[in-house]
Formats: C-alpha cells, sequence, structure tokens
C-alpha cells in the first residue's frame, strides 16, 4: 500500500497566477507559507517558517484565483509532486509541489477564525477529483501532458 498526502494550514506569499493550457485546462499556481515553532534549550522561541508552491487544476484552480488573494489563510489538502526539466543554462532543475485536491478557506470578513465553508452555501469545500479517480478521466483527450503545463 502507498499513501501520498500532504496537509498544510498557512497563509499565501503571491496571489494565485491562473494560466490555461492549449488544451483549454485552468491551472492555478501559489505559495503558501507555514511555520514550525518551539523552545530551543535555553527556553527561547524559535521558528522556522517552510514555502511551499501549489498547483491546482481545473475548476479548483478557477476558485482559487477567484477567491484567494497574497496574505489568505488557507488549508490545502493534496499530494506531493516533483518535476524536473533542463534549464537553459543545461543543468537539470527539481521542484517539488503539493497537487490541491481540496481547499478551505480559513479567513472571513469579520477577521475571526472560523473557516468559509461553515459560513456560506457559496463556498463549499470544494475537491477535485484525480485523473485516475474516474474512467472519464483516463481519455486520451484529457490527459495532462508536462509540455502542456504554460509554466
Amino acid at each position: 500500500m502507498n499513501l501520498n498526502k500532504a496537509m498544510i494550514i498557512g497563509n499565501l506569499t503571491r496571489d494565485p497566477e491562473i494560466k490555461t493550457t492549449p488544451q483549454g485546462t485552468s491551472v492555478t499556481t501559489f505559495g503558501v507559507a507555514t511555520s514550525f515553532v518551539w523552545k530551543d534549550a535555553e527556553g527561547q522561541k524559535q521558528e522556522k517558517v517552510e514555502y511551499h508552491n501549489i498547483v491546482a487544476w481545473r475548476r479548483l484552480a478557477e476558485i482559487i484565483s477567484q477567491y484567494l488573494k497574497k496574505g489568505s489563510k488557507v488549508y490545502i489538502e493534496g499530494r506531493l509532486q516533483t518535476r524536473d526539466w533542463t534549464g537553459q543554462d543545461g543543468v537539470k532543475r527539481y521542484r517539488t509541489e503539493i497537487i490541491a485536491e481540496n481547499m478551505i478557506m480559513l479567513d472571513s470578513k469579520s477577521g475571526s477564525f472560523e473557516p468559509a465553508a461553515a459560513k456560506s452555501n457559496d463556498l463549499p469545500t470544494i475537491e477535485q477529483e484525480s485523473p485516475t479517480a474516474s474512467p472519464e478521466a483516463e481519455s486520451d483527450s484529457d490527459e495532462i501532458k508536462l509540455e502542456d503545463i504554460p509554466f
């Protein structure tokens, strides 16, 4: 049995950027920062910030680009994926991303900590099916190739 699951709660480090593949599929990229806080041996508070690259596809991409902005607090659930490519300088590069499958907005208009899905029926928890979850998604026309990704 295998498991590839990522769950983070953090704040967007930049506004989501939405693009469209040549086949018309929406894809949004953005960053989320999370922090880990602990006390060192001297009792001093320490903090380490991690920056995560997030990619969302299809309807989830459109919703994220419409409702989230830099600073938004968000819960992202998805899977880890590492891409590799050769740069113009001939050096092989790698990028690990979280492919978002579920998103919950944690900001509210009043500024209190309350999930948006609990406040409004307009924005329920959004789930995105993975391409292997349904037989329709396995057709050649719905397949997304690495060269189709516009970033």
